[in-house]
């Protein structure tokens, strides 16, 4: 499955925080979404990535952007990344996968001639009008941020 195409009002979608909060993207209307998937808390990537959008948090809340994290990590392992790495922004938990299917980062991944389903590191960039303005894949944990922070 393909990213959803530039230009296309984004899905709405209701996820728990890692808070057990619930979030819905239309809870954004107004501002800039960098909506961004990744495999799995606490792994090297995925935390160079987080603490990567961490660092810059002031500059994209200062560009009028609100940063949400989504993998199928569950609440608990939300709170602890956050509480670990003192992650300013939202994380949410989608189990069940789907809105990570919703947004077509799920899909077929090759670790070591291993074939599998995962997560595709993927991040879109949401106007305030809910269309999606940026959609990149298979991004890179730790050029991710600051190629966000450039878009904006």
């Amino acid at each position: 499955m393909a990213l959803i195409a530039i230009g296309t009002k984004a899905p709405d979608f209701t996820l728990e925080d890692q808070n057990g909060i619930p979030h819905s993207l239309s809870d954004y209307l107004g501002q800039k979404v960098i909506l961004y998937f990744y495999p799995k808390d606490m792994t090297s990537g995925c935390t160079k990535q987080a603490c990567g959008f961490a660092e810059r948090y002031p500059l994209f809340r200062e560009k009028g952007a609100v940063i949400l994290g989504v993998s199928k990590d569950s609440v608990a392992s939300h709170k602890k990344f956050e509480e670990k790495y003192g992650l300013p922004f939202t994380l949410l938990s989608d189990p069940d996968h789907k809105v990570i299917e919703a947004y077509g980062v799920w899909q077929e991944k090759k670790l070591y001639g291993k074939v599998s389903m995962g997560v595709v590191r993927s991040t879109y960039l949401i106007d305030e009008n809910g269309i999606i303005v940026k959609a990149l894949q298979k991004v890179k944990a730790d050029q991710n941020p600051q190629q966000m922070l450039d878009e904006l």
